[in-house]
């Protein structure tokens, strides 16, 4: 059997070795929802234009759903001279209906077809995305609580640098996570327009409905040119990238478990059951979903470069070479979809080790950007103050005490103008109260950052749910 794009101008057949090389059910099969869907918006709209009768209209619609039904079940059998999806659908469609199911394919063609089939398959994809970061900040914000009296060391250079509470931490992710559905709401406004009906490449001469397809179909819009939309894969390589600044943020999160939950840090311990052990070390506990995730970040990155690599060099309009974006794109999503599902009852049953992180929270000499604040509270110009504050450390340090710890008569001896008020802002509990601008891990702070994102992500919830 010829492919029904084959047309009359061919006197030989296909060789068997192009038909493997070509073929693409095998990957955008998971398209024939929306192609079917697609082909009963098009085939009403031909309707209401007169280019199909209400009978035929009636029939094609009520056969692709038969014919959606087997492939969902997946009897409808899969041959390789078809091609793609598009091709099973539309030869069981003629296969059944004859010269009916022959009238589809009026005003359009594969390339338009293909191409608001995988605008429809990635807005539903960017949704889920968008609904699993929802729920990963929200496990985020439920750790706020539970956590909210607990403080932390925060790195600069991977070096203690100052202490923060764990909830302004975990605010952090949420903050990180709110802009990745913002880049997925911004993108999608580009992928939710209609291509179909521009056809090959120049339009039709048939009186055809555009915008009436695209509303059936959800669109807010239409494609506005028809040789861009023919080559335009924009929308694929911008998904992409939206998909890979996740996939980078879940790695960056997953590395810092992976630090928080080792002997050296023993910060964090995570729940079992997201952990594996070692085939010879009985006693090992190892961070795998993590690791994974870590590791998964680069798949989806590495996605990204194939497309770009993929359509920087192709003339206007449609070149076949744009087959190739289907596999990229799918593994991106279910990569970060796999993620995702693991990390929001991660984050929810880990555990912070809060006796381990106490005991070392007075290391590093966190509240000396305190000490210094402090000074020039009380006048001291900047420089100097951290001048002076540097030498009282490393006095500290050769005492091998806390700035706490240090005698007052030690601090005048760098700096004789400071009095015994100075102490009241050493130890990391009067450090962590001393913050007070917006977005900073002082608690009243942080206090209404959790109030701020526990009605935000309610009201998402909500709209969500509508």
């Amino acid at each position: 059997m010829e492919s029904p794009s084959r047309g009359g101008v061919f006197d030989e057949g296909t060789d068997a070795r192009v038909l493997r090389f070509s073929e693409s059910v095998r990957f955008d099969l998971r398209l024939f929802r929306h192609d079917i869907r697609g082909s009963q918006a098009h085939a009403k709209m031909l309707a209401r234009q007169g280019l199909l009768t209400t009978q035929e209209c009636q029939a094609i619609c009520e056969t692709l759903d038969e014919i959606g039904g087997e492939l969902a079940a997946g009897s409808l059998p899969l041959k390789i001279e078809l091609e793609d999806i598009h091709m099973h659908v539309e030869q069981a469609l003629i296969d059944r209906l004859g010269d009916t199911g022959r009238k589809l394919h009026t005003a359009r063609s594969r390339n338009d077809q293909v191409s608001t089939d995988t605008r429809m398959w990635i807005r539903d994809a960017l949704d889920r995305t968008a609904e699993l970061l929802l729920e990963l900040q929200r496990a985020f914000l439920g750790r706020c609580e539970a956590d909210r009296d607990v403080i932390v060391p925060a790195y600069t250079h991977l070096q203690r640098a100052q202490p923060v509470l764990a909830p302004h931490y975990w605010l952090a992710y949420i903050e990180k996570f709110q802009r990745d559905r913002q880049r997925i709401a911004d993108c999608r406004k580009r992928v939710n327009q209609c291509s179909l009906g521009v056809a090959a490449v120049a339009g039709t001469t048939l009186p055809i409905d555009r915008q009436q397809t695209a509303n059936a179909l959800g669109f807010t819009g239409i494609t506005r040119n028809s040789l861009d939309t023919s080559s335009d894969r924009d929308f694929v390589l911008e998904s992409a990238f939206v998909l890979s600044v996740v996939a980078t943020h879940l790695s960056g999160w997953a590395e810092e478990w992976i630090l928080w939950s080792s002997a050296e840090f023993g910060f964090i311990q995570c729940p079992q059951a997201f952990c594996t052990g070692s085939s010879i070390m009985p006693q090992k506990v190892n961070p795998d979903v993590l690791e994974l995730t870590r590791g998964k970040s680069a798949r989806v990155i590495g996605n990204l470069q194939t497309l770009l690599v993929l359509v920087k060099g192709l003339p206007m309009a449609y070149n076949r070479d744009l087959q190739e974006d289907k596999e990229p794109i799918f593994d991106s999503f279910d990569t970060v979809h796999a993620c995702l599902e693991l990390a929001a009852p991660l984050v929810a049953g880990a555990r912070l080790q809060r006796e381990r992180i106490e005991a070392s929270i007075e290391q590093g000499y966190l509240d000396a950007t305190t000490l210094m604040e402090q000074m020039i509270r009380q006048g001291m110009p900047q420089r100097r103050a951290h001048h002076l504050v540097g030498a009282i450390v490393g006095e500290a340090m050769k005492r091998r005490v806390t700035l706490a710890e240090l005698p007052l008569e030690a601090m005048q001896h760098h700096a004789p103008e400071l009095d015994a008020s100075i102490k009241e802002c050493l130890g990391t509990r009067q450090a962590i109260k001393a913050f007070r601008s917006e977005g900073s891990t002082g608690p009243q702070q942080v206090d209404q950052q959790i109030a701020f994102w526990a009605k935000e992500l309610q009201s998402d919830e909500a709209t969500r749910a509508q």
